[in-house]
């Protein structure tokens, strides 16, 4: 059987000392060994297959390696896994594993979740959630560097930095996708103001209109709820009975799960998407948006991005890696590149969500 390839062997086919192996392999090359030096230590580590012990590392360092995640229902949830997802995929690039613990939407369980993560030695603590929304930190997570996804620090000192995406930014950009089709009638039905995402959302359509020099009409903003049947009975309020002259000729919604019921609406008057009316949704929800008949139009939650910014922040508080980077000095696997790394207690990184056009939405009926 081949033996195993050691530290010495790559210092001896790289032609350097065994501690400027160590240095390179183990993301302290930087000011230390050259740089000419760090790339044959590279390509001999590659030629022999050889990787850093990591449980010696971790002893060496004091490190456990292991990042702890709390979520409320995103273990469990069909959707926003992504965001641990992206947040792995990060940990591991810089020999980190995660555990995770899922409280079920059980508040009474997050500091006892917290408890058990950090009796397990975890380096770094992240919490996340199903749906952006202000979350009361359980308070012996600042025990350890920690950082939160998709929800923010509730109080008025905002003690931990926070990874979330820009709602504000998504819901200006969905309303500017229809205008430059040439929609003005342009309604927007929105779940309720008890989660942060919806407002934000209608700030958003609202900055569209001032930037167009525009007005809203009031009488187009309609808090309807979340799922399919609200968006069907707000889609009926808009449209049913109503002339073609009078009715909007695009229908923004706060998720897809709304604009479903705007287009079941839709085909139960008798109206074609998009020639008619277009619809629009949000978050792009995985086996909803892109299988509809017409195919959703939607902006699409950055849920892996976010887990992935949150990551390269926490390592980099933890002393893993600088700040956005590999520890070869490149970009952090799928690190946020537009939003980059959230830093200093209480900051919040905004991520972008991103447009994506399919079929729903289409150019304003002629005359309108």
């Amino acid at each position: 059987m081949n033996r195993k390839a050691t530290a010495l062997d790559v210092a001896k086919l790289a032609g350097v000392s065994r501690s400027a192996v160590s240095l390179v392999l183990n993301g302290r090359g930087d000011g230390n060994v050259a740089l000419e030096s760090q790339q044959r230590i590279r390509e001999a580590a590659a030629a022999l297959n050889y990787s850093p012990n990591k449980i010696a590392l971790s002893l060496r360092n004091q490190q456990s390696r292991v990042i702890g995640i709390v979520s409320d229902q995103v273990v469990t949830s069909p959707f926003d896994g992504n965001i641990i997802a992206g947040a792995d995929a990060v940990a591991r690039s810089h020999g980190f594993v995660t555990v995770v613990m899922d409280t079920e939407l059980d508040e009474s369980r997050d500091e006892g979740a917290v408890d058990t993560l950090l009796d397990r030695q975890v380096d770094g603590l992240m919490y996340v959630t199903v749906g952006l929304r202000p979350l009361h930190v359980p308070p012996n997570m600042a025990r350890v560097p920690s950082i939160l996804a998709n929800c923010f620090d509730d109080r008025p000192d905002a003690g931990l930095p926070a990874v979330i995406p820009d709602e504000v930014r998504g819901g200006r950009e969905a309303a500017e996708h229809v205008m430059a089709l040439g929609h003005r009638d342009i309604a927007f039905l929105a779940g309720d103001s008890l989660t942060p995402a919806a407002p934000r959302r209608i700030e958003g359509y609202r900055e569209a209109f001032s930037g167009a020099g525009l007005e809203v009409n009031e009488d187009r903003v309609l808090q309807v709820g979340w799922d399919i049947d609200a968006g069907f009975h707000g889609a009926m309020k808009l449209l049913d009975g109503v002339e073609p002259a009078r009715r909007p000729t695009a229908i923004l919604c706060a998720n897809d799960r709304l604009a479903v019921g705007v287009v079941l609406a839709c085909y139960r008057l008798g109206l074609t998407i998009p020639q008619d009316v277009s619809v629009m949704g949000y978050d792009d929800e995985f086996r909803i948006a892109k299988a509809m008949v017409p195919a959703l139009s939607t902006m699409a939650l950055p849920l892996r991005e976010m887990g992935a910014a949150a990551m390269t922040a926490l390592l980099a508080e933890v002393g893993a890696t600088p700040a956005g980077k590999n520890d070869d000095g490149g970009p952090a696997a799928g690190a946020a590149t537009p939003a980059g790394a959230a830093a200093g207690a209480g900051a919040e990184t905004m991520v972008p969500c991103r447009l994506v056009v399919r079929d729903s939405t289409g150019p304003a009926p002629a005359g309108r």
